[in-house]
């Protein structure tokens, strides 16, 4: 899928029957809800800065947080034999689950990131 991204917020790009272009900003919980248009693809970059502009000045005059928060939990479904792989590899190393799958995500960021 491909995104925008501006002063750290990710906003997504999606395509209309008709062509024309149009995404909303991700990430900003369940109550919110940020969109932006445009007929080109710069239009909509314009149209996505705008809007997190906008947004930014609006959390700020009504004293909200900008993103939503995260408990630093979360649960994730996964087939029984790759648990079952990822727990032995996990034992291997003498690690828990958590902390192997926690050593797993921050590389996988890091690897995003170069």
């Amino acid at each position: 899928m491909d995104t925008l991204k501006y002063k750290g917020f990710i906003g997504s790009i999606e395509v209309e029957d008709d062509l024309s272009l149009y995404g909303k900003v991700l990430g900003l919980g369940s109550k919110a809800l940020v969109t932006y248009e445009g007929m080109t693809v710069p239009e909509l970059e314009a149209d996505f800065h705008a809007a997190v502009d906008d947004y930014i000045e609006y959390c700020k005059e009504h004293n909200l947080p900008l993103r939503k928060s995260y408990s630093g939990t979360f649960n994730v479904r996964i087939p029984q034999q790759l648990h079952a792989q990822v727990s032995e590899l996990a034992m291997e190393r003498g690690e828990s689950l958590n902390a192997y799958v926690r050593r797993a995500l921050e590389a996988a960021v890091q690897a995003a990131q170069v």
